[in-house]
């Protein structure tokens, strides 16, 4: 009961759109096996950070809202969705999912690098090292496509050639959006 409570209030929280508690774990780096929220950068993503992520679902909408805490204080990380589960190297998690997705992996044409057609989590945390994000998509994901979120190593760029590019993988949520 003290779980629903909890859940409950997560979702009441103000400014955070009501929707389902997909991730509230932990980093820890890869050991006998995957955690689900696995570091692979140990200074960008110390162990013992947390992570909160819900995602909300409309007909043709899609919000997802991100919480951290305990990583490195006022760093602006990259954070988009990805393809793939989380694994023990940081490419397991595959490229960014795209709605509209771009024959020419990695994606790097703002046309399709975009945060319109991908998700963009970007936030600077503050000085107690937490931060929070929210992304709203005007589309749903395709089932089983979107499988992690990841933390890159800093903000996202816009220009062509490097669009969408946010530096090393220094973490990876597994998350089954929906």
């Amino acid at each position: 009961m003290l779980g629903v409570l909890l859940l409950a209030g997560a979702l009441l929280v103000p400014g955070t759109p009501p929707g389902e508690v997909l991730a509230d774990d932990h980093f820890a780096p890869v050991g006998a096996t995957v955690p689900k929220a696995v570091t692979h950068d140990v200074h960008g993503v110390p162990p013992g950070s947390h992570v909160w992520l819900a995602e909300r679902a409309g007909e043709r909408d899609t919000w997802l809202t991100l919480r951290v805490h305990g990583l490195r204080p006022d760093h602006t990380y990259g954070i988009h969705v990805h393809t793939e589960p989380c694994g023990r190297q940081p490419k397991d998690s595959g490229p960014h999912y795209q709605d509209q997705v771009d024959p020419r992996q990695p994606s790097v044409d703002p046309a399709y690098a975009n945060p319109r057609n991908e998700v963009w989590l970007d936030l600077t945390t503050d000085r107690h090292g937490a931060g929070e994000a929210t992304a709203h998509q005007r589309w749903r994901f395709r089932p089983g496509q979107a499988r992690s979120v990841v933390l890159h190593q800093h903000g996202t760029s816009t220009e062509r050639g490097h669009a969408g590019t946010a530096g090393d993988r220094l973490a990876c949520v597994s998350v089954p959006l929906r």
